[in-house]
């Protein structure tokens, strides 16, 4: 088999969607040098090992070498100060064992953890090098925002008055949800623009068989639009496997954001910078009507 066609790294889309990037390999690394162990030596499988059964979505790894925690930790801002100490490549105190813990297999660039909160499992989000100092504030106003436009989301919540939360929506009290991202399903690769939103949209309905929810994917593509969120990558539109259909899950990551080189991540009818002329353009291709898109 050609590996080419596969995404970063040779491995395969719905494999690699399991793997950390941006905050994620920087602990792991962080962690593994504390260790002694050289984290450039691991190749993708040892990598994967590592993720065992805490990564995202319901696939396992085996032998799983991961750290399983079922307890609450809910002392968020001692976490944030050791995230700080990390980003500015100082010494942690021995923490570093304590945030890759509780978010070693995490995702996306901005630092986060996983977290029991009242019993359900949360995502909480912490402030990067160049965010603004009330990016969980501003994030969560967005979420907020989003509800009330009809998008979709899984309950969020400001935790401490400072840090962004959201209930996982691939993890439920029966157990884990299959979730993958169009990056994993497509090979794409979402450091840069490899996709447009009529692949996406076209995608939706290939998958779920429902113009309900293509309909949800373009009211997605118009919020991003209208609040100016370009990191759109194709790591951040996802599909569940749910009572045996494929589904959209809810949305997430939804803040204004600078994408590649201040244009869109994914295009709109090829264009980086669109139009509303190039929204009513997709629209009609997926065959939404004109009522609905007025």
């Amino acid at each position: 088999m050609n590996l080419k066609i596969f995404s970063v790294g040779g491995n395969f889309g719905v494999f690699d969607d399991s793997l950390p990037d941006g905050w994620g390999n920087l602990l792991l690394d962080r962690y593994l040098q504390e260790k002694g162990i050289n984290p450039y030596k691991l190749n993708v499988l040892e990598r994967l090992s590592l993720i065992g059964s805490t990564g995202r979505g319901a696939l396992e790894y085996r032998p799983d070498k991961s750290i399983v925690t079922d307890d609450e930790f809910l002392d968020f801002d001692r976490l944030s100060k050791e995230v700080e100490k990390i980003l500015e490549s100082k010494e942690s105190d021995g923490s570093v064992d304590l945030l890759y813990k509780y978010g070693g297999s995490s995702g996306g660039a901005r630092p986060k953890v996983f977290a029991k909160i009242d019993g359900r499992e949360w995502l909480v989000k912490f402030k990067a090098t160049s965010d603004p100092v009330n990016v969980g504030e501003i994030e969560y106003n967005y979420s907020i925002l989003a509800k009330e436009c009809g998008i979709r989301m899984a309950e969020t919540r400001l935790v401490n008055g400072r840090y962004f939360g959201v209930e996982r929506f691939d993890r439920t009290p029966q157990g884990k949800i299959h979730t993958i991202s169009a990056a994993g399903l497509l090979h794409a690769n979402y450091r840069i623009p490899s996709l447009d939103y009529s692949l996406l949209l076209k995608l939706t309905l290939n998958l779920t068989k429902d113009m309900e929810q293509v309909a949800e994917m373009f009211r997605l593509m118009v919020f991003n639009v209208l609040i100016f969120n370009r990191d759109d990558h194709a790591k951040n539109f996802s599909f569940q496997w749910i009572d045996g259909e494929w589904k959209l899950s809810p949305a997430y990551d939804i803040l204004p954001s600078s994408g590649f080189n201040g244009y869109h991540t994914t295009t709109i009818n090829g264009k980086g910078e669109p139009k509303l002329a190039d929204i009513i353009t997709l629209a009609n291709e997926i065959g939404l009507s004109k009522q609905y898109v007025n």
